[in-house]
């Protein structure tokens, strides 16, 4: 639905804020385009109290479990510490479905290897093996 490149080093937790403003998801019959998912599942990198936050102003369902310095941090704060945050293990199983499709789009050389130096030309290699994909 959407592709963000960032600079080589760029981590991927600041780029899930913008990603999400730029998703639009159009309806069957009429109405608005959907720009808001109802859940977003990441993994622990993304669980930095300001995405938490982030999500929780977009009024989305964010899961994400917790990484061991948060628990840790929270922990030794004791009864001042935060509650922990809700984790549903079961919505969280459904995040392969997301590690397979980069597995699969990785079957491309192209995107694998990075022969593509410029962005505009690995953008639309990503975009036309996202529709291969799609077709298939």
């Amino acid at each position: 639905m959407r592709f963000l490149l960032t600079p080589g080093r760029a981590g991927d937790n600041p780029q899930l804020v913008p990603l999400l403003d730029d998703i639009s998801v159009s309806r069957r019959g009429p109405g608005r385009p959907r720009c808001r998912p109802e859940t977003v599942i990441a993994d622990k990198a993304y669980s930095h109290p300001s995405t938490c936050q982030a999500m929780r102003d977009r009024r989305i369902t964010f899961v994400s479990p917790e990484r061991d310095d948060q628990i840790a941090r929270r922990v030794a704060k004791g009864s001042r510490g935060e509650r922990q945050p809700a984790f549903d293990a079961e919505v969280y199983k459904q995040r392969n479905v997301v590690e397979r499709c980069f597995n699969r789009l990785k079957q491309f050389r192209d995107l694998a290897t990075r022969y593509a130096k410029r962005a505009a030309h690995y953008q639309a290699e990503l975009t036309i093996a996202a529709i291969i994909h799609w077709l298939r």
